[in-house]
């Protein structure tokens, strides 16, 4: 089976690619490297050919409200509508848990627009909703940070390992389109001040941290269930101390 991957040389990706190419397929990992721009259309309609899966693990290389807005729908657009012409059986999209909820945060006015362009499509589709990867923890801390401080928002949140998240995108990916959402998450709760300070504590960070109901996440204001899954969610096997001890090793031995 013929899968082609966007954003394929990426974090989640790039595991994914790997995963799938393990178990036989022909997978091509498909960014600007390889000749293939989503925003452009450029190499779209070659990658594609005799493609019977898409999956869009694609970001937006800018944070900035305007420009993740752009870059969801043009991406979306030229996307979908190549997949149309190449009779594409599967769209798989990796999206983010609470995202409808979030449309405070320009980001995810992004990926709000994302789904509806999936929805909207025709296509057979799975959108796949992930809880926060725990690779993304010190992003999360730069944007809630002001000198020596990082101020957050005490809701809950259960975060996911990359290599999880690859395992569950390589299991929809092969399975029938739901049209609908599949929701992942790790299999530890907290809260988030909570979280950071075991992240700050392991990564010998000295910045301190600071619960704030008030404070926003991205932009938006959360409420303490909005980072959750909101139904039966595949859920992860690797938890997040584990994690952050085999990363200090690795570091270590660097």
């Amino acid at each position: 089976m013929k899968i082609v991957v966007i954003g394929g040389s990426g974090l989640i990706g790039s595991k994914l690619v790997h995963n799938l190419r393990m178990l036989g397929h022909e997978v091509f990992a498909a960014s600007p490297a390889t000749g293939v721009n989503t925003i452009t259309g450029e190499g779209l309609a070659q990658a594609l050919e005799n493609t019977q899966i898409v999956v869009d693990v694609a970001n937006s290389p800018s944070f900035e409200d305007k420009a993740v807005l752009e870059f969801f729908e043009t991406s979306g657009r030229n996307l979908l509508a190549a997949e149309k012409a190449a009779g594409v059986g599967h769209h798989v999209a990796l999206s983010v848990v609470g995202t409808e909820l979030l449309s405070e945060s320009g980001y995810f006015r992004g990926k709000i627009a994302q789904e509806k362009l999936i929805r909207e499509s025709g296509m057979p589709y799975t959108i796949v909703h992930s809880t926060q990867f725990f690779e993304f923890l010190g992003g999360i801390a730069n944007s809630a940070s002001d000198g020596g401080e990082v101020r957050l928002p005490t809701a809950f949140v259960q975060p996911i390992s990359s290599d999880d998240v690859a395992a569950a995108l390589t299991e929809v990916t092969l399975n029938n389109p739901v049209n609908g959402i599949v929701e992942i998450a790790g299999p530890e709760r907290f809260r988030m001040p909570d979280l950071m300070q075991e992240y700050f504590t392991i990564t010998n960070d000295a910045r301190k941290v600071v619960g704030d109901r008030q404070a926003r996440y991205f932009g938006a204001l959360l409420t303490d269930e909005m980072l959750l899954p909101a139904g039966v969610a595949h859920v992860g096997s690797s938890r997040i101390i584990s994690w952050l001890e085999s990363q200090r090793k690795t570091e270590k031995a660097s």
